[in-house]
């Protein structure tokens, strides 16, 4: 009875239609289904009765017993306040005090009356009090029952027309009494002896009202294992379906590859860059389509892994393209690889939003009649007008900032057999993230710098060190060199004026360096003038660029050996690794000035603490997946993807292992899931609708 959890909100009892529309308007709740899934995000605990004299500021909630002697009403008007003294067994005293409601609580308010009360302590002059403690009457019942209450988000809306954690928690109550015996086991019996799990309906009734602190432990593994199990199932069946299903063109001649490795490649490639080659040609061969992620930190040689790979599939007779975010991008890889491919003889064009009329023209007709082999460049790749002899590859570089239907746009310019894909990306995505995200990819991995790179020094300097920091800018231009300083606002905002502001800060840029030429970006200015900024940089006609994050991707300045990031405490810890990235790409010493106030909270030191201890992308990545979330790392685009109820990727490794390993050896077992042990699973899945990215959910 699947159907059951499809239930409206508003048919159950004590929610009705005002409070069904609050409920989905204000927390995307439609169902039943919806609702049982809201879990707890934390529990009072209920557990245990304290004694006065046990009592401690730092204790959160607790709950004493104790009998009432003496109440009354204090002060005058508004000021007016309840206080009544709670006398433990002991015979220690407690304040209990209200300054709101003062006269419905003084009347139901019972004197020598035994009471439960749960608040948090608080010392003054020597005593416990507890501000508007929760009262129950002390009865044999609640003498004995101990439990742990659960907590649910909320919101200001849903507080102001009275529907609070307490009243979600009744509603809760409610449901469950209806829905308990609707709820079917998800998993396998084998599964479920092996890894030791609670059944699925013990699971739903102990995480919101657990029975014991072991009964919740238990439910939440139960839950969390659930979850994840069901992401690795669905990204391993469309994996299987693309192996078995997609075939792909096969490219085993390697002419032209090993006369570049003996002629013309300049430098030694990395052990780490000549194990993902074997990888990518390992998939090239076998006849099924390539899906390969191409993780690699700012500068570890990404771009001639692409380039050779390119080579391959123009040695087998097809054409490769590589698609990147920005006019910028493209024109940096374009140039890079053009010189390669010109050693060689191989024909390479560029196109772009500002690529003219005529020289498209012969674009197209190259593309159409395979005598152009490669082709670099930006979204205008996608329009239909560009056509191909036999796509063979597409490379897309920094994949998280096209949409996924931008993509299968490429894929469609051979309809004869789909391009072997590589996406690129040089934002490190933890191993957690990237099972998750990318579990269908086959993921490779450039965890090595070329040789002779030089670790780029970061350093954490106060506001006030200021004259210091500009007196070693002039240092480094007297060198020769470059230098970017990076703002994180564009405008002065009444919530932000602590931080440092663009215009403002270019302004005293000027004013402390009189004698140098200054250029700016932002990301309000036209493409145009974007490109025109920065070129000035890049041919060093200007010796210091201010800019906000716009230059976080892009701009290849071997020169820039300076990077400054004003107010660093406004950016995330992957952003200023990707912004640190920027600079150290030539041969000199480079370094990272990070720039704050004295007033930084806890998670700003561990970033700065970070960054300052390490260069290393992952290690950076998997700190900031502790710190923010998953939904924050990958931004909007992708955060829906993960879309998890329960599980927390940044705690949670150790079980999204098991529940990897768990669904590999299902899949491996019963590809289709048509044995009789795995029939839960398979009737779980056909149950869900095909648009649920979660299969864990209720449907």
């Amino acid at each position: 009875m699947t159907n059951f959890f499809n239930t409206k909100l508003e048919f159950l009892k004590g929610v009705g239609p005002m409070r069904a529309e609050l409920l989905q308007k204000e927390m995307g709740m439609f169902t039943y289904g919806d609702l049982i899934q809201h879990y707890p995000f934390r529990y009072l605990d209920r557990t245990q009765f304290y004694k006065v004299a046990e009592l401690d500021e730092s204790m959160p909630y607790v709950q004493v017993r104790g009998r009432v002697r003496g109440k009354q009403i204090l002060g005058e008007g508004r000021k007016q306040r309840l206080s009544a003294i709670l006398v433990d067994e002991a015979g220690d005293e407690l304040e209990l005090v209200w300054f709101k409601g003062v006269k419905w609580m003084e009347k139901s308010l019972k004197n020598h009356t035994d009471y439960i009360v749960f608040g948090k302590p608080t010392a003054f002059n020597g005593k416990y009090n507890m501000a508007h403690p929760e009262l129950e009457d002390l009865t044999e019942e609640k003498q004995t029952t101990a439990f742990l209450q659960p907590v649910y988000n909320t919101t200001e809306k849903l507080k102001a027309h009275r529907i609070d954690s307490k009243v979600i928690s009744r509603m809760m109550e409610m449901l469950l009494k209806v829905a308990l015996p609707q709820i079917q086991e998800t998993l396998s019996q084998d599964l479920i002896d092996q890894y030791r799990l609670m059944d699925k309906r013990s699971a739903m009734a102990n995480i919101h009202f657990p029975e014991s602190a072991e009964k919740y432990t238990a439910a939440k593994f139960r839950l969390k294992f659930e979850e994840l199990f069901y992401i690795q199932l669905r990204l391993f069946r469309q994996k299987l379906v693309r192996k078995s299903d997609l075939e792909g063109q096969i490219f085993r001649n390697t002419a032209t590859l090993t006369d570049f490795y003996k002629n013309h490649l300049t430098f030694d490639l990395t052990g780490a860059q000549k194990r993902v080659i074997k990888e990518i040609y390992k998939d090239l061969t076998t006849g099924k389509q390539m899906n390969r992620l191409l993780q690699g930190d700012v500068g570890s040689g990404k771009t001639i892994v692409a380039f050779i790979t390119m080579l391959i599939a123009a040695d087998n007779g097809a054409q490769s393209v590589l698609m990147a975010p920005t006019e910028i991008l493209a024109g940096q890889h374009y140039i890079g690889l053009k010189q390669f491919a010109d050693s060689l003889g191989i024909n390479i064009g560029k196109l772009t939003g500002s690529t003219k009329a005529k020289d498209r023209k012969i674009l197209h007709e190259q593309l159409r009649s395979g005598e152009m082999k490669m082709i670099v460049g930006t979204h205008a790749l996608l329009e239909d007008v560009v056509q191909f002899h036999n796509l063979g590859l597409c490379i897309v570089d920094e994949q998280h900032r096209f949409g996924v239907e931008q993509r299968s746009k490429l894929w469609r310019k051979n309809p004869r057999i789909i391009p072997h894909v590589l996406v690129m990306t040089a934002t490190p995505i933890p191993r957690t993230l990237a099972m998750t995200l990318y579990g269908d990819l086959d993921v490779s991995v450039i965890d090595e710098m070329p040789a002779g790179r030089k670790d780029i020094i970061t350093v954490h300097r106060f506001d006030s060190h200021r004259l210091r920091v500009f007196q070693f800018i002039r240092d480094e231009i007297k060198l020769g060199r470059q230098v970017y300083i990076v703002y994180p606002l564009i405008e002065e905002s009444e919530q932000m004026e602590n931080y440092k502001d663009l215009m403002d800060g270019f302004e005293s840029v000027q004013r402390a360096f009189p004698e140098y030429k200054v250029s700016m970006v932002h990301g309000k200015m036209k493409p145009q003038d974007k490109d025109y900024e920065m070129q000035r940089f890049v041919k060093h006609e200007t010796h210091i660029m201010v800019a906000t994050t716009v230059i976080e991707v892009g701009v290849n300045v071997p020169n820039a050996s300076v990077m400054v990031i004003e107010s660093a405490e406004r950016f995330g810890l992957s952003q200023l690794h990707q912004l640190r990235g920027r600079v150290g790409r030539g041969a000199e010493q480079s370094y990272c000035i990070l720039m704050t106030g004295y007033k930084i909270g806890k998670d700003t030191k561990v970033r700065i603490e970070t960054m300052v201890r390490t260069n290393n992308g992952f290690e950076i990545a998997d700190i900031d997946l502790k710190l923010r979330g998953p939904g924050d790392l990958m931004g909007t685009q992708q955060s829906g993807v993960l879309d998890l109820l329960i599980a927390d990727l940044s705690k949670d490794a150790p079980i999204l292992q098991e529940a990897r390993a768990a669904s590999q050896r299902v899949l491996k077992e019963d590809p289709m899931l048509e044995q009789a042990q795995n029939q839960n699973i398979r009737r779980h899945i056909q149950s869900l609708s095909t648009a649920s990215r979660n299969w864990s959910r209720i449907s």
